[in-house]
């Protein structure tokens, strides 16, 4: 391992005092069993009584000295409460800024001055084999050293098409989650966001979202609050060999159209499903995500120029990028949300813009539950679509439905990007008939 001749004591001390402790309060809930090993929301959950609140642990790192903290959206998500806790043992409570879904990046304040600050970096200038160190709080325990190497860059994670992480081999466990992640310079080139586990603890694979593109989310939600990216409407595939084979490409390489929106930004720019986009902006595509990710990072109303490959030639098109507005999530106590006290969990309708995200028409957004609705398999972030082929759009509807039903009942939930039917039993006081 190539460290500098210094050891990482420098770099620790030097920054390490602006590497913070976050504790959040939240509603009880049923914590969620991932089915995959894709553990993004890893704040180090700890189990209380039936009844109070779950208090969950994360880290952060000061970006400006009056008190700006970024860390994951996912550690401070439904937080009645956030609190931080510097190096120094000074406490204070944290406001919410903003926070983005989608790349799992949250900004927030603290009333102080005179902070100390990390130092930020360029994702692009460290290559596989660099060395790098994080600073977090795994398991509550905070200031903790750990290092490692790159492993990749561009990794392309599920549930993340907008994202290209680093990998690294650093430990990170939960409570790391929202650290920073230095390279031997003692920039912060990364925040450390997700590791891949079958345990639920470190196995070798950690990702961190790179330090620009949270740096270009952070100052988005501190201009308004909320996150807005550039889209045309597409859905987008790698190209491997046989799909390269398949549209006489020179080699495997693009982001392979397979959906165009109609009536979209796309369609109308003239993009047709099996184009290859080749390059956006001047700017070369090699893998799928990169065509999306270019596209989000431009401003909404602008042209852009579309390299791709379609009937064995490369051909330029102008498309006019659309925006959309990553939904901004608001904590639970201030969600007021409403539904049928005798189901045993609250809803809350989809904003607009929440709508425009997902996709879908309507539906009611699941945020609380308890242990009965938990049990016939309703969970929190659960998104309601129907109810015995009815569709739901608000409470009301709900609770007409589950009159009408008076039995047995088959709730059509999205859960991620796939549907699922629950049964659940529409007489008062039980998950199941």
């Amino acid at each position: 391992m190539p460290w500098p001749a210094s050891g990482l004591a420098q770099l620790v001390k030097t920054y390490g005092p602006a590497v913070v402790h976050i504790g959040v309060e939240r509603p009880s809930v049923p914590v969620r069993r991932y089915s995959d090993r894709w553990l993004a929301p890893a704040p180090g959950t700890l189990p209380q009584q039936g009844g109070m609140d779950e208090s969950s642990l994360g880290t952060g790192f000061i970006v400006s000295a009056d008190g700006l903290i970024l860390t994951n959206a996912h550690v401070v998500a439904r937080g009645t409460q956030i609190n931080v806790k510097l190096p120094d043992r000074r406490e204070f409570k944290a406001r919410l800024i903003g926070l983005d879904a989608v790349a799992d990046v949250a900004l927030l304040k603290i009333d102080a001055s005179g902070l100390p600050t990390v130092r930020i970096g360029e994702p692009a200038s460290v290559e596989p084999g660099d060395g790098v160190v994080a600073i977090g709080s795994p398991y509550g325990f905070g200031n903790s050293v750990t290092a490692g190497i790159v492993s990749a860059k561009g990794r392309l994670l599920p549930g993340a098409e907008y994202m290209q992480f680093l990998q690294t081999d650093v430990p990170i466990n939960p409570g790391n989650s929202g650290g920073p992640l230095f390279n031997l310079r003692g920039e912060v080139i990364g925040i450390n966001s997700r590791i891949y586990s079958r345990s639920g603890g470190y196995q070798g694979l950690s990702f961190a979202i790179p330090i620009d593109a949270a740096m270009r989310i952070k100052d988005q939600l501190l201009s308004t609050g909320t996150v807005t990216r550039g889209r045309i409407g597409v859905s987008v595939q790698e190209v491997g060999q046989a799909l390269a084979d398949t549209f006489r490409l020179p080699r495997p390489a693009g982001a392979l159209v397979n959906y165009v929106e109609p009536r979209g930004a796309a369609d109308r720019g003239g993009l047709k499903s099996g184009d290859v986009i080749l390059a956006v902006q001047g700017r070369e595509v090699v893998q799928a995500a990169d065509a999306l990710g270019f596209i989000a990072d431009q401003a909404p109303g602008e042209n852009i120029r579309l390299m791709v490959w379609r009937d064995r030639a490369e051909q330029v098109l102008e498309v006019k990028v659309e925006g959309f507005d990553t939904p901004r999530l608001r904590s639970d106590a201030a969600d007021a949300p409403s539904a049928p006290s005798r189901l045993g969990f609250a809803v809350r309708p989809l904003s607009p813009a929440e709508r425009q995200f997902l996709r879908v028409e309507g539906g009611l957004l699941v945020q609380r539950v308890n242990a009965a609705a938990s049990r016939a398999g309703v969970q929190p972030g659960d998104l309601i679509i129907a109810l015995n082929g009815q569709p739901i759009d608000s409470a009301e509807a709900l609770v007409q439905e589950l009159d009408v039903a008076d039995g047995a009942a088959a709730l059509l939930v999205q859960r991620g990007s796939t549907r699922i039917f629950v049964p659940i039993c529409a007489r008062a006081g039980m998950s199941r008939c």
